[in-house]
């Protein structure tokens, strides 16, 4: 028993029909354009992991195959000597000792400075306040080159030479203008309204600012502080000009004698590659630990400026 289709039926039928093959139309070139473009993602992140994983590869090879015109791409014969010799000595620990106390002064009186300036700009009017923003753009665009025989004048006279605090007050000093201009977008786009609700309800401004402003502020922070960190951690050129005894060597300097090296012997780039992987350890760690506050934070901080 057959039953019979109304016009109206048939004609829902057909649009019915219409509008999925549209559909599918307009889901093809989606579907291949999101294809494309994940594929190009994976092409650039190989290329970005690429060095890191050669890096990794070359520090377990021996130095004759390092040599060699055909490339290995997987260590297959590979060992952990060029780590042994390489921590032979025993600078290495010296030399992560010294980095990390410059490194871990600086960023945390950079972002002592930078927080309470950022705060003083963004939250209050006072005279010379615009000056002020004028000025931190300014510095930031000095050369830190030209800036070297001043500082290793200051330092000296004060007999920092060759001392962690030295570097240290010249690392924070270069690091704050910028860590500031970061600061600055975050407190700024925290509406001070919540601070007012808080102050009606009985907290001082102090109180009020420690208690809701400030850790919605932890994400700018650590962005900041990841800023500040790299910017310790794998500065070369004051660190050398400032530290040139031997015994006082930050990762980068010590990584410097490697190269060196072959001014006297042949350079082993076996060596040289793990002592790169050695520093490259700590800055890896740091950043497992603060990654998402730190992709947070920067998010956050391009809202307002």
């Amino acid at each position: 028993m057959t039953t019979a289709t109304t016009p109206n039926q048939t004609q829902l039928l057909t649009t019915g029909q219409t509008g999925r093959a549209a559909k599918a139309r307009t889901r093809r070139p989606l579907r291949v354009s999101r294809v494309i473009y994940s594929v190009l993602a994976i092409v650039i992140a190989l290329g970005w992991v690429f060095p890191v994983y050669w890096m990794i590869n070359s520090s377990l090879l021996p130095n004759r195959t390092l040599q060699s015109f055909i490339p290995t791409f997987f260590p297959v014969n590979g060992s952990l000597n060029n780590y042994a010799n390489t921590l032979a000595d025993g600078t290495f620990f010296s030399a992560l000792g010294i980095s990390l106390s410059v490194t871990l002064i600086a960023v945390f009186f950079c972002l002592l400075f930078a927080f309470l300036a950022a705060v003083a700009i963004s939250r209050f009017r006072f005279k010379g306040r615009k000056r002020f923003v004028l000025a931190v753009l300014i510095v930031q665009m000095l050369p830190a080159e030209g800036l070297f025989i001043a500082q290793y004048k200051m330092v000296a006279s004060v007999g920092l030479l060759n001392s962690v605090i030295g570097l240290s007050v010249i690392y924070t000093a270069a690091v704050v203008p910028f860590t500031i201009w970061m600061l600055r977008g975050f407190v700024a786009g925290i509406p001070a309204d919540l601070e007012e609700a808080a102050m009606v309800d009985g907290l001082s401004r102090t109180q009020a600012f420690l208690r809701i402003t400030f850790p919605l502020l932890a994400p700018g922070l650590v962005a900041s502080g990841v800023f500040a960190f790299l910017q310790a951690w794998n500065e070369f050129t004051v660190a050398l000009v400032l530290l040139p005894a031997e015994a006082m060597q930050t990762l980068p300097l010590w990584l410097r004698g490697f190269i060196q090296a072959s001014a006297t012997r042949e350079t082993d780039w076996g060596q040289v590659m793990a002592a790169s992987t050695l520093v490259a350890v700590p800055v890896i760690i740091f950043f497992l630990i603060v990654q998402g506050r730190m992709t947070s934070g920067l998010v956050s901080g391009a809202v307002k400026g």
